[in-house]
């Protein structure tokens, strides 16, 4: 564990933010400065906007994304034992029965709740 082995994740770390307050820092001096009733106006493909865009939606709709994408996510922690299967053993295929099981408890919790009932 010598710390110089993290010296190429310290490197990038400080290019990358550097690169960002670059962009940050120079870019709005570079580009232009109109403002007018044209430019400011919403564009969508060249169809005229039409109404307000802050019209209310179903909070069923945001529970559902949300869940998507935490349930999405878990399957991505899948792959590091999909792919070292063997090499875990018995002891990694116990870590992911209990992931799994914590996985599917959230899931009933879920649907108990009914988050993913439109009906109602």
């Amino acid at each position: 564990m010598d710390p110089s082995g993290y010296m190429p994740i310290v490197l990038q770390s400080l290019v990358a933010l550097g690169f960002v307050a670059i962009v940050l820092i120079v870019v709005p001096m570079l580009g232009p400065r109109r403002r007018g009733g044209v430019k400011d106006e919403n564009f969508e493909c060249g169809i005229e906007s039409e109404g307000n865009a802050r019209i209310p939606v179903s909070i069923k709709y945001f529970m559902t994304a949300i869940l998507f994408v935490l349930f999405d996510v878990e399957v991505i922690f899948f792959y590091p034992y999909a792919v070292n299967f063997r090499e875990m053993g018995m002891e990694g295929f116990l870590a992911v029965l209990i992931f799994v099981s914590i996985f599917l408890l959230g899931f009933f919790y879920v649907l108990r709740k009914g988050a993913l009932d439109w009906e109602k």
